[in-house]
Parts: structure tokens; C-alpha cells; sequence
């Protein structure tokens, strides 16, 4: 009797120290984002001194992450979902390509004001829907839709200007790169206030919710009635929307609506949101993870520019911070990574 007891005790010993050592895995994924930020910026001032604490400086930092906070706020959601959305490239440059001709421009005759901006950006969100749908309920794998439609998204975008950029002319639009409001740019400020709303729709709605849950289990929620299918679609919709945005952005700050300005778009987002603490597998993760990995490969980028290190370098040190990030986050569990 006595020796099951002490067996008893020592199988709960053991699960409770596995329990223990689980939670200070977890807490220590979750604040290495951070700490590596914090060791990145100082290690930057101490290299590169007042050329990268400089305001003006700062000031840079938060316009080179504006367009790439935004399309990695709209991955996110996919990522949370244990999905994938490869449509980012074809996407954003579609949108910019419509932004350029249907506002006032120098080739074609169209003129539709903020009606130009919302066609091209309904046109984005056009493009989550049917991803989500053949997703869905076809059941092919989102990576291999959103591909398909990034060469889709493409072909439509050069087919919109014939192949000649047009020259945004809208004086409107042609003076908002050159606007900024306690001396952070315009884009910027739109940028932030894309993150609040998402921000407010992962952590105060039901939506948000459902998002954590069907990352982590969706047989639970279906349990209960909750049309997980929906959630689904909507998620790649609410991508398609930020896509969107992120071409119509692109499209002001050049002064013209180029399908090639989605190009390399697709692996900064991917990375900033592993590099934040989203999970792969689903479930774990969300928008403010992602602003901290967005923060990190901006100020990598720009801290290596300063410095003089070679492009092809930078790139490479990026694809290492992203491989050990992946590996993280899939030593969290045996789920599949994208589903």
C-alpha cells in the first residue's frame, strides 16, 4: 500500500514539474520578441550612434512600417486560423494597379474620387471571399488557392493599365504622402488606426474569439453551434481587406498604381508575424504579437541599411531570424502547421 502511494506521488511530482517547465517555455517564447527588439535597438545605437537614435531617424522607422503593419495585421488572422494566404503579392499590387486607374490619372478617363479607393480595395476583399469559399468549401488547401490567386490578382492588375502604370494625378491624393500630424507621416497615422480596429475585433468580439478557438480546436466550437465555415471565410475576407488598404498605401506614397509594388511583401509578412509569437499551427499569437515582429524586422532592415551591409546579406540574416522563430513555434505542438 505504501509503495503505490509513494508511486502516486511521484507520477504527480513528475506531471507537476512537466506542468511547471511548460509554463516557463511559454512565458519565455512570449517575451523573447520583446527582449530581442530591446537587444536589437541597443545593439544598433551602439553601432550606429545618432544616425539611428536620430528623430528624424525614428520618424523613418514608423514610414517604413506603415504598408508592411498592414498587410501583416491581415496575415495574421489567416496564421491564427493554422491557414495561409500566399495571395499577398498579387493582391496588394492589384489593388494599387486600381487605385492608379480609377483616380484621377494621366492615361485613362476615369475619375471616381474615393469611389477609386473603394473599388480597389473592394476589389481585394473580393478576392478573400473566394479564396475562403474554394477553401471552405471545396476543400483545397489555402495555400494552394491563395498561390492561384496571386498570379490571378497579377494578370488582373496588368490587364487594368494595359501594362503602363498610370500617373495618379488626383491633387488630393498627390499631397497626402507629403501630410503628417505631430511629425509622423499620414500613411502612418492610417496604418495605426487599421491595427486599433483589429486590435478591438481580435480582443472585445465574438469574432475574435472564434478565431483563437478554431486555431486551437474547431471540433469544440462546431460542438456548440458556432458555424466555424464562416469564421473561416470572413478571416480571409478581413485579410483581403488589409491587402487592400496596403495597395491603396502603396499607391499614394508612389504618386501611381503599380502591380509590382505587391513584390516581397509576402516573406517580411510572414516573418514578422512568426517573429512576433503568432503560431503556425493556429490558436496562439494575434495583432499586437504582430506589431512587435513588424518592429523587429523594420528596425532590422533599417538598423543594416545604416550600417552598409550588403542586400543580399540582409536577406539572409532575415531568413535566419525567421527559421529559428518557425522552429519555435512548432516545437509548441504536433499540430499540422497549415491547414
Amino acid at each position: 500500500m505504501a509503495a503505490k502511494q509513494l508511486a502516486a506521488m511521484t507520477i504527480t511530482e513528475e506531471f507537476a514539474a512537466r506542468v511547471r517547465q511548460e509554463g516557463q517555455r511559454e512565458r519565455i517564447m512570449r517575451y523573447a520578441p520583446m527582449l530581442v527588439l530591446f537587444g536589437m535597438i541597443l545593439f544598433f545605437v551602439v553601432v550606429c550612434g545618432s544616425a539611428f537614435a536620430s528623430v528624424s531617424n525614428m520618424v523613418a522607422i514608423l514610414n517604413q512600417l506603415a504598408i508592411p503593419l498592414v498587410v501583416a495585421i491581415g496575415l495574421t488572422f489567416v496564421i491564427m486560423l493554422g491557414g495561409i494566404d500566399l495571395s499577398i503579392n498579387g493582391t496588394v499590387g492589384m489593388s494599387c494597379a486600381l487605385l492608379g486607374v480609377f483616380v484621377l490619372n494621366n492615361r485613362l478617363p476615369y475619375d471616381f474620387g474615393i469611389f477609386g479607393i473603394m473599388i480597389a480595395v473592394g476589389a481585394s476583399l473580393s478576392v478573400g471571399l473566394l479564396i475562403g469559399l474554394i477553401h471552405v468549401y471545396l476543400k483545397v488547401p489555402s495555400f494552394l488557392v491563395s498561390f492561384a490567386f496571386m498570379y490571378i490578382c497579377k494578370g488582373i492588375g496588368l490587364l487594368s493599365y494595359s501594362g503602363q502604370p498610370p500617373t495618379i494625378i488626383d491633387p488630393v491624393l498627390a499631397e497626402l504622402p507629403k501630410v503628417s500630424f505631430l511629425g509622423i507621416p499620414f500613411i502612418t497615422w492610417i496604418a495605426l488606426a487599421v491595427l486599433l480596429v483589429c486590435i478591438f475585433i481580435q480582443e472585445y468580439t465574438a469574432f475574435g474569439r472564434y478565431i483563437y478557438a478554431v486555431g486551437t480546436d474547431e471540433t469544440i466550437l462546431r460542438a456548440v453551434g458556432v458555424s466555424v465555415n464562416k469564421v473561416k471565410v470572413m478571416v480571409f475576407v478581413l485579410a483581403g481587406i488589409c491587402f487592400g488598404i496596403a495597395g491603396v498605401l502603396w499607391g499614394i506614397r508612389l504618386g501611381m498604381g503599380e502591380v509590382m509594388v505587391g513584390d516581397g511583401l509576402m516573406f517580411p509578412a510572414q516573418a514578422a508575424v512568426v517573429v512576433g509569437g503568432t503560431s503556425l499551427s493556429g490558436g496562439k499569437g494575434g495583432v499586437i504579437h504582430t506589431i512587435v515582429g513588424v518592429l523587429v524586422m523594420t528596425v532590422l532592415a533599417n538598423g543594416l541599411l545604416l550600417m552598409g551591409v550588403n542586400p543580399y546579406i540582409k536577406t539572409g540574416i532575415e531568413g535566419l531570424i525567421i527559421l529559428a522563430a518557425v522552429a519555435l513555434t512548432v516545437a509548441r505542438g504536433p499540430k499540422v502547421i497549415s491547414k
